[in-house]
């Protein structure tokens, strides 16, 4: 069922909540510039397994409300705060997928980890995002030709051979953001760094990359294990910026032995 949370006046997320009457939660945040909707092929058997799966879309994003600020770390960690208030959440597990994973490693620092029993950083954008070199030249791109810029993500995206239909999809779920809001995380992830957050992380934390990702360099998850304590690394050896739909049968056993 999907619903809207309202984080502060005039702004609502969009929250996919499949299986609500479920057991074990599973909050996902999804990265940069998709949706909750790239998770598609967890939504897809995790459920049946009866656990209850949380899609946020952030602001600026997929369904949710598009408002032209709000875009730092902070902000969108206290979004995430407000949606587990509202629903009550506790004792979940939080996993996030390259912005998103950034956005989980603010979230438990800025909030001690309120509700979070276990954390699953997937190629997560952290402890850095984007080199100023990087960042400037898809910021140009985003102001000029976002499509453009979307597509070239998406070729760098997936190790794995894609189809063409799906590629399309995919592509479309960027399209669904802001102009602004994609160009703004941009700069996030240019002048925000994460070294200071990870030494609040308490939970188990599973820290899953794939070793052919060309977004995120998979020196960065090893360098996350070294600084998260009680973290493990899983390198995912067939896969790219995508290992929950590269290696999407491994990836969700992986989830739910981790969980439980």
């Amino acid at each position: 069922m999907g619903y809207y949370v309202t984080v502060e006046s005039g702004v609502k997320l969009y929250v996919e909540d499949i299986h609500p009457e479920g057991g074990k939660k599973i909050v996902f945040l999804h990265g940069w510039p998709l949706n909750h909707k790239q998770f598609e092929y967890q939504f897809d058997v995790l459920p049946s397994m009866g656990y209850r799966c949380i899609g946020i879309d952030w602001r600026g994003f997929g369904k949710s409300d598009k408002p032209i600020s709000g875009y730092n770390f902070d902000r969108l960690a206290d979004d995430i705060r407000t949606v587990v208030d509202v629903l009550q959440l506790n004792n979940f597990t939080l996993v996030g997928h390259s912005t998103g994973g950034a956005i989980a490693i603010r979230y438990m620092s800025r909030h001690n980890g309120y509700g979070v029993s276990n954390l699953v950083l997937v190629d997560a954008a952290a402890p850095i995002g984007f080199t100023t070199e990087e960042a400037n030249r898809f910021l140009t791109q985003a102001l000029n030709d976002r499509p453009k810029m979307i597509q070239e993500v998406m070729d760098t995206f997936f190790f794995q051979y894609i189809t063409s239909s799906f590629s399309e999809w995919f592509f479309q779920l960027g399209l669904q953001a802001a102009g602004w809001s994609t160009a703004a995380i941009i700069i996030t992830l240019r002048d925000e760094k994460l070294y200071a957050d990870l030494q609040k992380i308490l939970v188990p934390t599973l820290i899953v990359h794939g070793v052919h990702d060309k977004s995120v360099p998979f020196a960065q998850a090893q360098e996350l294990n070294q600084k998260i304590r009680n973290s493990q690394l899983v390198p995912f050896h067939y896969s790219g910026h995508a290992p929950f739909w590269e290696e999407r049968d491994k990836f969700n056993e992986l989830l739910r032995q981790f969980i439980g």
